[in-house]
């Protein structure tokens, strides 16, 4: 490493560093970055470990893609892709949707009438998502399930804002639909 410390050096500084044959300045970057990758990763797995194993994998494939980085956007917006695309990937892969879990929805005890209306609401939202375009399903589900702001759905997908803003409103229209929920619940859905 040079003689400038870690934290004044830029993300480029660092790849630079790297790229020249010190693999060990690639740790700065993923101290850096590794929050982010696995927040990302906890939104879609919704489990620590496989969240833990995701940024593994994540930074790997940065890693031995470093010589592709052509500097066009940030470093942090380069590797938000790659952990973007890694997810959708491995739950496509699966074969599963998002998990919806009835605890996140309606918290502490609750009857047996109570926990069959929660599983058929998740079973027909589930359904209505399954049933929106792939963009808008992705749009709505980090806006939604993940609290993001439209600048950091398209950080991490690519897609313009103003398209994001398009998905989400479309998809929020298809879903009360069919689910046949009025207007009138907008602040909800």
């Amino acid at each position: 490493m040079t003689e400038r410390r870690a934290e004044d050096l830029r993300d480029e500084d660092v790849l630079d560093l790297v790229l020249e044959g010190d693999r060990e300045a690639f740790s700065i970057l993923v101290l850096r970055h590794r929050s982010r990758v696995e927040r990302l990763g906890m939104g879609f797995f919704h489990d620590a470990e496989e969240a833990a194993d995701f940024t593994q994998d994540v930074f790997l494939k940065a890693y031995t893609a470093l010589g592709s980085f052509k500097g066009r956007s940030l470093f942090s917006t380069w590797l938000l892709r790659i952990a973007y695309n890694t997810a959708v990937n491995a739950k496509q892969r699966r074969r599963e949707s998002l998990p919806l879990d009835p605890d996140d929805i309606l918290p502490g005890d609750i009857g047996a009438d109570e926990t069959h209306e929660r599983g058929e609401t998740i079973r027909a939202v589930r359904a209505a998502m399954d049933g929106l375009p792939p963009r808008q399903a992705v749009c709505i589900e980090l806006f939604f399930g993940y609290s993001l702001k439209y600048a950091e759905i398209s950080e991490i997908t690519g897609f313009p804002v103003n398209t994001i803003k398009s998905h989400v409103f479309r998809a929020k229209k298809l879903l009360r639909e069919r689910l046949g929920i009025g207007p009138e619940v907008d602040d909800a859905l």
